[in-house]
């Protein structure tokens, strides 16, 4: 059950930092917020607002509360192969994941053909005019990007191979991202506009500049939903010639797809008013809604249905939330801890240093984060990883 923090925040986290609380109180206070903000179980410092936090407005939006990846989110796909079907050394699929799927800083594909074809279907005029901006949007189109962005294969309890992904807008949303934060940044100057944090800085609704940072936004979260699809259909592919080397691939069905962002902003109806939701790290968790919430490396993941809590605007958290940064991560563990919790997962082992502040824990326990919000979300399936690919 949340707890009332102010009068205008409420907070559904058992283990939250008084840091990130702070900052959430400082975001609940601007004008505009319409009721209060709801911090999810998995809320920690953020740049401007707080991750794991729900952002209600009444006619402005705060570019850097939705984020700089904007459109982050998850896809997971319920396969009919099961534990038996998985050959007993997944290194080859892992190897053949890599190839079709780049993953790291500034990483895309030498052939565009993917990104061209979407392209032409969803320009932009921002895009269009930035040679920059198109260049990261056709050889990124398809690519995983770094930090805690992943790619996992996963068992349920029952044995079902599910393929579950998380990744975003490329560096063409975070590009986006950074022009309207300055452009929002700059606006307050101009009108002498004190702000608790200069990262606060909003967009009126009704005014050119807010008119196109939602033109961008609402492009940049299809282009993330779509690299997202994009990955898991090549995924399943690599999976599909894996079990069978060197001969046909395997036929396996699809039984459920699910595809969620967790960095966005759209308009929804709440207590009688259309207003803007933003939800920076949290799903959209209505009756019924089917979300994908990831733990860490090495552990849980987890399938659910939305229970349609109205204190939290319909949401839910989006993962288990850092309870460390990355450089603490590094001084606080070793890659033989990295090690030790990855035994018996496939996973980039020969990458272990670049990865250790991903290690499970420097995250808050992803457990008490579902305990936390049982009454946002239902289990509908526990998910435990086989195997691992996460960009460096």
């Amino acid at each position: 059950m949340p707890e009332k923090l102010t009068d205008h925040l409420i907070s559904w986290a058992s283990d939250l930092d008084p840091k990130a609380a702070e900052q959430a109180a400082r975001s609940a206070t601007l004008p505009f917020i319409f009721g209060h903000v709801a911090l999810m179980p998995d809320a920690h410092y953020g740049l401007g607002a707080t991750v794991g936090s729900v952002i209600p407005t009444l006619g402005a939006i705060i570019p850097a509360a939705v984020g700089v990846d904007i459109g982050c989110g998850m896809i997971a796909v319920e396969t009919s192969l099961t534990a038996a079907d998985l050959p007993d050394d997944l290194g080859p699929l892992l190897a053949s994941i890599e190839q079709s799927i780049p993953a790291g800083v500034g990483q895309g594909h030498e052939h565009t053909e993917h990104g061209e074809a979407w392209w032409s279907e969803h320009p932009n005029y921002s895009v269009a005019t930035d040679e920059r901006l198109t260049d990261k949007t056709l050889c990124q189109f398809g690519t995983l990007g770094s930090g805690n962005h992943f790619l996992e294969v996963c068992l349920s309890p029952t044995g079902t191979v599910w393929v579950v992904l998380h990744s975003g807008s490329r560096g063409v949303g975070n590009m986006l991202a950074r022009r309207h934060i300055e452009t929002a940044k700059g606006i307050m100057a101009d009108y002498f506009i004190d702000l608790p944090d200069p990262d606060l800085a909003y967009l009126v609704e009704g005014t050119p500049a807010f008119d196109a940072y939602m033109t961008d936004l609402l492009w940049a979260q299809n282009y993330a939903l779509a690299n997202r699809e994009r990955m898991m259909d090549a995924a399943l592919k690599d999976l599909a010639y894996a079990l069978r080397p060197g001969g046909e691939p395997v036929r396996f069905e699809e039984v459920r797809r699910i595809n969620c962002h967790h960095n966005y902003s759209a308009k929804e109806h709440h207590r009688g008013k259309d207003i803007w939701v933003t939800r920076k790290g949290a799903i959209r968790a209505r009756v019924g809604d089917f979300g994908v919430i990831p733990g860490s490396m090495g552990t849980s993941s987890y399938i659910v249905r939305g229970l349609g809590n109205p204190s939290s605007y319909n949401s839910s958290a989006h993962g288990a939330g850092r309870r460390m940064s990355r450089n603490q991560a590094r001084q606080e563990f070793t890659v033989a801890d990295l090690e030790q919790a990855m035994a018996g997962k496939t996973w980039l082992d020969s990458k272990g240093d670049a990865l250790l502040d991903e290690i499970p824990g420097s995250y808050k326990d992803i457990d008490r984060v579902m305990a936390d919000q049982a009454d946002l979300v239902a289990v509908e399936v526990a998910l435990y990883q086989v195997l691992n690919y996460k960009g460096t």
